[in-house]
This record gives C-alpha cells, structure tokens and sequence, in this order.
C-alpha cells in the first residue's frame, strides 16, 4: 500500500482460515481497522488515493472477513461495494455516531492495548474504522463469549472455534455450527487414521528367500527397536500432554483477556449509567423545582383570588349600604321640610312586625320621639316587639290588618295610639305616606277616648263584681 499510514503490522502467515472483522471508513483518504474475532487489533491503518484492488489485497491478507463495520448510516455505497467483494456482511449503526461517542470508544479501547505495550497513533479515518468496528465486535461480544464457552466444553481449538464463530455470524445456530465443525473435524481424523495405517501396511517386511535370514532380522528388529518404539510413545503421550496444557494455557489466556474486555466494558457501562443517572437526577430535581414552583405559584393565586373575592364581596355589602344610606338620607330629606308643614305629617313605614323588621326600618328611617310609623304587615309580632317600637317613643301606629292580642294589649297599657289605615287618609309619596295632622289628632283623640270608656266599663264592671262578691259573703250565715 503506496503511501499508507499503515503502523500495525503483525505477522500474516497462516492466516487463511482466521475470521476478522473489517472497519471501513471510505473517502479520498480510507481508514482501515482489522479485528480478529476476539477483539484484538491486528492492524490498522490509513491511505489516501488507494486503489480497490489494494484494498482488498490488504484485507484477504489477514484472514477471512466476516464483518465489515462501518460508522455511518445509510451504508455507504463504497461500503457495500466492498462487502460484496469479499463475500462479508454489513454491520453498521442504526443512527450515524457522533465524534464524542468514537472518541469514548477509541479511548476505552486503546486503554485496554495500552496495557500491552503497543504504541498506537491514530488521525480522524483511522479513528471512525477503529471505532466502528470496535462498536461491531462488542454488539457481538456476549454472542462470541458464549460460543467459546460451549466450543471449549467440547475441547474444540482456536481454529475450530474461529469458524463457529463465522457460521453463527453468518445465520447459523450455535448448537448447529458447532456439529458441522466436530463432524468436519471428525471426518479429517478419520481420513489421516486411514493414511497412516495404509503407510504402516505398505512398510510390511517384503518376501524374503531365505526363511532363517528373514527370521533373525525379524527378531533383531524387535529386539533393537524395542526401546526406540517406548521412546517414541512416551514421546508422542508428552507431546499431547503439552499439547493440552499449551491448549488449556492458551484458552485461560484468552478468558483473562476477554475478562479484561469485558470488565472494560462494565467500567463503561458503570461511567454511562453514573452519567445518565446524575442527568436524569438532575431533570428530576429540575422538574421537583418548577413542580414545586408552580405549586406555590398557585396557592399564591389562589390566596390573592380569595383576597380579591373577600374585598369584591365588601366592597359590594358597602356599595348596597351606601346605596341604603343615600336612599334613607334622600327620603329624610324629602321628610324633613314637610315636619314644618302644619297641615301634615310624614308617616314612617315599618315593613315587617318582627325585630329585624324594626331594626331595618330604625336604620333607613330613624325613627325617633314623636314619629307617625306604619305596621304593613303584622304577622309575628307579639308583646316583644310591640314594647320595641314603644320603646322608639314613636307618637301613633297605624295598622293595615289585624294585630294579635298581646301586641295591642301592650299598646294599649302604654296608650300608643293603634290606628286602622282605613280611618284615616293617607298620600302615598317616594318611599313614605303623608297624612291630613288634623284628622290625624281627631282620630287619636277618638282612640284615646275609646281606650278610655273602655277601660272605665272594665272599672265599673270590676266595682260591681266585687259589690257582688261582697254581699254574697254577708248572706252567707
């Protein structure tokens, strides 16, 4: 590659059957990031004006690629292109990255290579092919974790592994990837048993004419390679002992290595929930703060709405009383230059024969010593009531209907005049009724008059009864 930034530069040797997943970032300057399937970088680079076909020389190198990654979306048509070509799936986002996000995931990753001892340098297109396919290797992560664990179980090496993980990547169940690769593996050991017993058949001791020579070369054989063939199989029996433990040495390796990752990636996933926990902290306590705030913002409303409703509903009782007051003053007014009038007399209406009644009519009227006062209705009043408006000092009351006995009585006691408005003439003005002074003291006199004459009558008959009773008691022997 002419020109290439390319800085990792690993050995390629055998490595036909190694699965990698590509992270491509197209443009006039490509960005190239090869993954093995376990996550590790086995080469990353950059090249500006490069040929396709270089390309593609550059990436078949390194193995078989199962993936190829890229940042962006849609997919580029550079990116299918080349996935195509080499026989690949796509792998990309469902929303373009950001550049802080690639950057978070470049950092975590390289971090982790750090720990390695491996120097990397990187410019923007390296960044995004590193980056994507990064991001692709760990949205397989759990999936490729399980498939070394049951392939291991199995006692299935690198290799076979390797290409579970391509057929599981490529639609296959893992259960069923991992029977296609133990038969292929089965069938190959089965073909190589068959080959080396053919070759020990074909190196049979050939047909010999002399039977005694051909016998003591055989028991020579045996004899002298007797230890030569334990040698050997105590050779072969280390050879697999070793074998295994490099095995089992080399996939505890990989369990650490992969625990590393994957506790990297929790520590990220821990910063990402810290962060989204701390955010979402804040919008509760912001939105606790407004909710709190709108709260007492309507209490206060609502406290500032009752004031309003308390001083409407005063200031309403007051507009009606100075109404009341004003009406009351007006009438006054209109009494006060007919009090000078000889020929006749305001009466002051008292509409209701109960105490509040009375209090009403004391407020708009105030009636006073000497006042002329009409009962318009006298339902409900009794003795109580009648001593209210005798206690007023009122001069007469004149009566529209009947009034209860009690009442009258107390009148009578307190010789208030009691007047029907039918003796008397009355002129009905605004608010109030006037009336003739004249006929109005004849009807006095004559009500005083009967008051008398009646209670003189009550005074004669009360002499006689007592006459009576006097001189019953004295015919009594």
């Amino acid at each position: 590659m002419k020109g290439s930034d390319l800085f990792l530069k690993p050995d390629r040797t055998n490595n036909s059957h190694r699965g990698i997943i590509v992270g491509f970032d197209p443009g006039l300057t490509v960005g190239i990031a090869i993954l093995d399937l376990y996550g590790n970088l086995i080469s990353l680079a950059s090249c500006k004006e490069i040929r396709r076909s270089e390309i593609i020389s550059h990436i078949i190198s390194y193995g078989k690629t199962v993936l190829v990654a890229t940042d962006v979306y849609p997919i580029p048509k550079t990116v299918k292109k080349l996935a195509t070509t080499l026989n690949s799936k796509i792998w990309s986002p469902y929303k373009c990255m950001s550049i802080e996000s690639k950057i978070d995931i470049v950092d975590s990753y390289l971090k982790y290579e750090n720990n390695k001892s491996l120097e990397i340098r990187q410019n923007a297109h390296e960044r995004d092919a590193l980056a994507a396919a990064v991001k692709t290797y760990r949205d397989h992560f759990n999936k490729f974790q399980q498939i070394t664990k049951r392939a291991e179980k199995a006692e299935l090496d690198d290799r076979a592994i390797d290409s579970i993980k391509t057929l599981v990547i490529n639609g296959v169940s893992i259960s069923n990837a991992i029977k296609q690769i133990t038969e292929e593996i089965n069938k190959e050991n089965t073909i190589l048993k068959n080959s080396n017993k053919n070759l020990d058949t074909n190196n049979v001791s050939e047909p010999n004419t002399k039977p005694h020579d051909t016998e003591i070369n055989t028991i020579e054989f045996t004899t002298d390679d007797s230890n030569d063939t334990q040698d050997m199989v105590k050779s072969d029996y280390d050879n697999v002992v070793i074998s295994r433990l490099k095995h089992k040495l080399k996939s505890q390796k990989r369990n650490i290595d992969n625990l590393k990752r994957k506790n990297i990636l929790l520590e990220e996933n821990n910063c990402y929930y810290k962060t989204e926990i701390s955010k979402l902290q804040s919008k509760v306590d912001k939105l606790h703060y407004n909710y709190t705030k709108k709260i007492l913002q309507k209490k206060e409303v609502s406290s500032k709405i009752a004031i309003i409703k308390r001083i409407q509903e005063k200031y309403n009782e007051e507009k009606s009383r100075r109404i009341e007051l004003e009406e009351g003053l007006r009438s006054l007014n209109e009494i006060k230059p007919l009090k000078i009038s000889e020929n006749t007399l305001p009466v002051k209406i008292i509409e209701f024969f109960t105490k509040e009644g009375i209090k009403e009519a004391c407020d708009k009227w105030k009636i006073g010593m000497g006042d002329i006062v009409l009962l318009k209705n006298s339902e409900g009043g009794g003795s109580q009531t009648a001593s209210m408006i005798i206690n007023l000092g009122v001069k007469a009351v004149i009566i529209m209907d009947k009034i209860s006995d009690p009442a009258e009585n107390i009148f009578e006691e307190n010789m208030v005049p009691l007047i029907p408005a039918n003796s008397v003439k009355m002129t009905s003005m605004t608010e109030f009724y006037l009336v003739n002074s004249k006929d109005f003291k004849v009807e006095i006199e004559r009500w005083k008059e009967h008051v008398n004459n009646q209670k003189e009558k009550e005074n004669n008959e009360n002499l006689l009864k007592l006459v009576d009773e006097y001189r019953a008691q004295r015919r009594r022997p």
